[in-house]
């Protein structure tokens, strides 16, 4: 899954830091005190990315119909600012992992410090301060083993999820639901709904999908595999030379095992990205209360919406979940009442505002400059 939208309202994730400096040509934000968005250039550069990461400059700059040293430098700008970054990430599901949203409730004065303790755990994803600042949202993975009722295989590894999470007297509530099922997400970004790109463009960048399904037979991954995925996690486009000196495999061997990987479906790519850029100021964790048997068709029209950065199916008397990027709460209002309001089988609704983004996709937490938000 990906890391593009979750309770965190991340988005794993998508660094998060303000570009400077505006380029020529690009449009003024429409939110209020956001930096100069991203131009049409920018948008399309974006777009070819969260279709393929590491696809060459040269590959992309054909597509766009510009020089390979123009993609190369608006890349490295926003990338140096930390307006735009690739993420590669590993897909739970082809890991055998089970993945759960947390929503952690706390006293005002104690939840900035426990949502930083659970972001440092390279087990959460997605962490962010919602509700006034009184509620954190996650999420974690873990092992399908370390939830169930029988002693796990790998009981070493420590107790299960929830006796993990930050232990403080300030802690006055913990909810946690297993994703069931992903709608709209992981390799799939708000991005792709941006319209960045025409059919043709998408056509020539997408890579083949995954051989199998990723859920199947899941993959056991080396020491080195691990190393690969963390230099990944920092950078999805670090050189084949640096991720043969992290692996100790020679460039060749590396270039096989990310073909292998992909082809798999365990590495995927993502865009991690400010997202005010594209004009978003309002992050919210929307939670419905859907019919069982309407549940996969909600889900369905849902994850169309291009308001939706993530969709999915959970556990819980509100069982289905999406993260949703709006311009402002004006917009926000809208969406709710036209599109939300127009849903089959709603019975009840839950919303939560993001106040405070603080890490993303992936297992790392961004170290770019400051991190105003995120897409999920």
């Amino acid at each position: 899954m990906k890391t593009d939208g979750k309770p965190d309202g991340r988005a794993q994730g998508k660094a998060h830091g303000k570009a400077t400096g505006r380029p020529a040509g690009s449009p003024t934000s429409n939110v209020a005190g956001a930096p100069a968005g991203f131009d049409d250039l920018d948008r399309r550069l974006a777009h070819a990315l969260q279709l393929d990461g590491r696809a060459p400059f040269s590959r992309i700059a054909s597509v766009l119909g510009v020089s390979d040293q123009t993609v190369a430098r608006r890349y490295t700008r926003h990338r140096t600012t930390g307006a735009l970054k690739v993420l590669g990430l590993a897909d739970a599901r082809a890991l055998g992992e089970i993945e759960w949203l947390v929503r952690v409730q706390c006293a005002p004065e104690a939840a900035a410090g426990v949502a930083e303790a659970m972001a440092r755990r390279s087990d959460t994803s997605w962490v962010s301060l919602m509700s006034g600042g009184t509620e954190i949202a996650a999420v974690c993975r873990a092992a399908s083993s370390e939830h169930s009722d029988a002693p796990p295989a790998n009981a070493g590894r420590g107790p299960l999820l929830l006796q993990r999470l930050p232990r403080t007297p300030s802690v006055v509530g913990i909810t946690a639901h297993c994703l069931l099922h992903e709608f709209y997400g992981g390799p799939q970004g708000l991005i792709s709904k941006s319209g960045a790109l025409t059919d043709e463009q998408i056509a020539r960048l997408s890579p083949p999908p995954p051989d199998v399904d990723p859920a199947a037979v899941p993959v056991a991954l080396s020491d080195a595999d691990r190393r690969l995925f963390d230099a990944l996690a920092r950078d999805g486009r670090t050189p084949l030379a640096e991720l043969a000196a992290v692996t100790g495999w020679s460039p060749t061997t590396v270039r096989r095992r990310l073909a292998e990987l992909r082809t798999a479906g365990v590495l995927y790519y993502d865009v991690d990205y400010d997202l005010r850029q594209f004009g978003h100021g309002v992050m919210v964790a929307l939670w419905l209360s859907v019919a069982p048997a309407e549940l996969a068709a909600t889900g369905e029209a849902l994850a169309a919406h291009p308001e939706v950065a993530f969709a999915c199916a959970t556990t819980g008397p509100n069982n289905l979940f999406a993260s949703v990027m709006c311009r402002d709460v004006g917009a926000l209002y809208t969406y709710l009442t036209t599109r939300v309001a127009a849903l089959p089988g709603v019975r009840t609704m839950e919303s939560a505002p993001r106040i405070r983004h603080i890490k993303g996709a992936g297992p790392l937490v961004a170290t770019s400059p400051a991190a105003p938000g995120r897409r999920r």
